[in-house]
């Protein structure tokens, strides 16, 4: 039977409190267990009141003495409190002292619920500038569970990138290759499900498109795979749910574009605070958005 993407954070996180692991954060407990992917137990929970300040330094000083934390951020916005023990300790300590904090930092995305400036936004970008930090964004069951095994077989920090939108689905999203495709479009966090709808839409206008779906932001891999699909279309649009002026979206943009010559766009966040009110919202790029840009490269030629 599928299981959702919550439901795999669920029992994953249940098997790791069963192996003598914990979870931190605040509010785990309550508002729905964070939307079904804590499991409703005390065991191995340890519920902190200030953890939008300061609960990533608890989380830090558990890894280092082994204990593996999971830590639960239910906005992302909670990462620029919690940020100066991720970054200057969590992924310089196993570099500079000898010894690691693995620390498995979950930091929940969303938008387009009424939560304003503050919580309405995704901030992965500023963690990929970090040495020691690897920052990925699954939106499937068998990515959290790839990334997953990737975390537990290592001894390194990770900033796992969620997005609310991905809890609820069962999709597990593949690469569209087609031949003589005009463009190759890049998703990330929740860009992949619009990216989708906004592929349907450009072929309804008669233009051939690639999709590539990316869940590594860092390391990010320039193979063959993400290579190959836009040296054949010639130009490409990577689309994230984080801000665009210097952003995963930018960097990835830069790199696909030094490495083949291509033109590739990036689309992300305006830069603007999103506010309460529906003609305020600032989130993940439209499709209406994504498809006004594919058809502006490909006229500009």
């Amino acid at each position: 039977m599928a299981r959702t993407v919550a439901e795999t954070i669920r029992d994953l996180t249940r098997g790791h409190i069963d192996d003598g692991g914990i979870v931190i954060g605040q509010c785990l407990t309550a508002v729905g267990w964070v939307q079904n992917t804590i499991p409703p137990q005390t065991k191995g929970i340890v519920e902190l009141p200030m953890t939008d300040i300061c609960g990533s330094g608890i989380a830090v000083g558990a890894a280092i003495m082994g204990k593996r934390p999971i830590f639960v951020m239910r906005f992302q916005s909670f990462l620029w409190l919690n940020a100066s023990p991720l970054v200057n300790y969590a992924a310089k300590s196993k570099e500079m002292f000898g010894y690691p904090a693995p620390v498995f930092a979950r930091a929940i995305a969303s938008e387009s619920d009424g939560s304003g400036p503050l919580h309405t936004n995704c901030f992965h970008s500023l963690f990929m500038h970090m040495p020691g930090m690897r920052v990925c964004a699954p939106m499937t069951p068998k990515e959290y569970e790839a990334i997953w095994a990737d975390y537990v077989a290592g001894d390194d920090p990770f900033m796992v990138s969620e997005h609310r939108r991905s809890y609820k689905s069962e999709i597990e999203f593949e690469d569209q290759i087609e031949d003589g495709a005009e463009i190759t479009l890049y998703a990330v966090s929740a860009g992949r499900f619009n990216v989708e709808d906004a592929a349907e839409a450009l072929r309804e206008q008669g233009i051939r498109c690639n999709i590539v779906h990316l869940v590594w932001l860092k390391p990010f891999e320039v193979d063959a795979r993400v290579l190959a699909p836009l040296k054949a279309s010639g130009r490409g649009i990577v689309i994230d749910s984080a801000y665009e002026i210097a952003g995963a979206s930018q960097s990835i943009a830069y790199d696909l574009m030094l490495a083949t010559g291509c033109p590739v766009k990036a689309v992300g966040q305006f830069d603007r605070s999103p506010g309460v009110a529906k003609h305020l919202e600032n989130g993940t790029p439209t499709a209406e958005r994504i498809v006004e840009a594919a058809t502006s490269m490909i006229k500009d030629g």
